[in-house]
């Protein structure tokens, strides 16, 4: 792979509906879309996740632009690559930023399953035709609202029911779900929501029969979620938490949680989400894939990542129609029962629906390998 441009595009997608979490309501996604070309005209894509203010980790859209356009791009383009694990070296100095990083790596993976005819998931080495998919459900206005949604989604087939909580807006609303629905999987994401001091609320919630309690305390913080695990029979599952390799060996070393959400762009690319799938599954780690409120370009590579024998639960990967009434590929992610079969085709399996992308588009930056920039 020999990358000859990339374009970059600000994209925003309306939701169907807003979508609150513990820090933020979103009436659309703000994201970016990354399209690059190889020597023989191949075209890969990738998205970029931040959001528009750095609120779920340090990265935010506007800061990626430039990082990407004025640093990460030029040191890819004209480089010679026969993997895309081989983009790492090139962007060593770099610290953290892996949501750009990740768009790159992506968009590397899917040129690279298209040039090898394969599809992405069977390129990333997965062994499944289809993934397990949950909903992840936003703060409601009371329990009685939260519980009226919940049971939308059962009807639907869901199994796996993931509902945001913040300080105030916890246990009862949860307490409510599992009342309606004894046997649901349920679980509560907290987004880094609550500090030490909140222990014995969150102990509670092992009263509720949760699969697991998803980031309750502050990013990074593994020495106090490995104290707050000891005094759970409920499984801690980090997700801003665990950023790297390094950072799950030390979660597993601390005892910091049973369960690790990989989000792709979380952790800096496909590649790198392999690598802790596998020392996770090593170390009887559960995983799932979860996604950042994506665009079909980033669901879809969610979808082949999850094909990945490690990943053993449910995944965030809904369909579709289910935040957006106007996707950017096409075909749409569409359930089959509570799955999402996984796409034949070569490299991440969907096209570019280029009407939409084109009207969601807010901006756009072209680079060559003729005109990149020496840094």
């Amino acid at each position: 792979m020999k990358i000859l441009k990339a374009t970059l595009r600000k994209v925003d997608i309306p939701f169907l509906a807003p979508f609150e979490t513990s820090f933020t309501r979103m009436d659309a996604k703000k994201t970016m879309i990354l399209e690059l070309t190889d020597a023989d005209g191949t075209t890969g894509y990738g998205e970029v996740s931040p959001f528009a203010l750095p609120f779920y980790n340090e990265e935010f859209r506007d800061g990626s632009w430039a990082l990407l356009n004025t640093i990460l791009l030029p040191r890819i383009l004209g480089q010679n690559l026969t993997h895309p694990d081989q983009m790492y070296p090139l962007l060593e100095d770099i610290r953290r930023n892996n949501m750009a990083k990740a768009a790159i790596n992506c968009a590397l993976w899917d040129i690279f399953a298209k040039q090898q005819h394969l599809p992405l998931a069977t390129a990333l080495g997965g062994t499944k035709a289809r993934v397990e998919t949950g909903v992840s459900i936003g703060i409601q206005k009371d329990p009685a609202t939260l519980v009226k949604v919940v049971q939308g989604y059962i009807d639907d087939g869901y199994r796996r029911i993931k509902c945001k909580i913040k300080p105030g807006k916890d246990y009862d609303y949860l307490a409510a779900v599992r009342q309606a629905f004894p046997d649901v999987m349920l679980m509560g994401d907290a987004n880094s929501a609550y500090r030490r001091a909140d222990f014995p609320l969150l102990k509670r919630l092992d009263d509720l029969n949760l699969i697991m309690i998803e980031q309750p305390l502050e990013p990074g913080d593994l020495l106090d979620h490995a104290d707050l695990q000891k005094q759970l029979t409920t499984p801690i599952c980090l997700d801003e938490s665990v950023c790297s390799i390094d950072d799950t060996k030390k979660m597993i070393r601390l005892g910091s949680g049973k369960i690790i959400n990989i989000k792709v762009a979380r952790v800096g690319g496909l590649t790198v989400a392999k690598q802790i799938q596998a020392l996770a599954a090593a170390n009887q780690i559960a995983c799932w894939c979860g996604g950042m409120l994506d665009s079909g370009v980033a669901r879809a590579e969610n979808v082949a990542i999850a094909t990945l024998p490690g990943y053993t639960l449910p995944n965030d990967i809904a369909a579709s129609t289910r935040y957006y009434a106007r996707d950017i590929i096409k075909p749409l992610v569409a359930l089959d029962g509570t799955y999402v079969d996984v796409s034949p085709q070569p490299g991440m399996g969907y096209a570019i629906n280029w009407e939409n992308l084109n009207e969601f588009t807010v901006a756009t930056h072209t680079i060559s390998s003729k005109t990149k920039i020496s840094l």
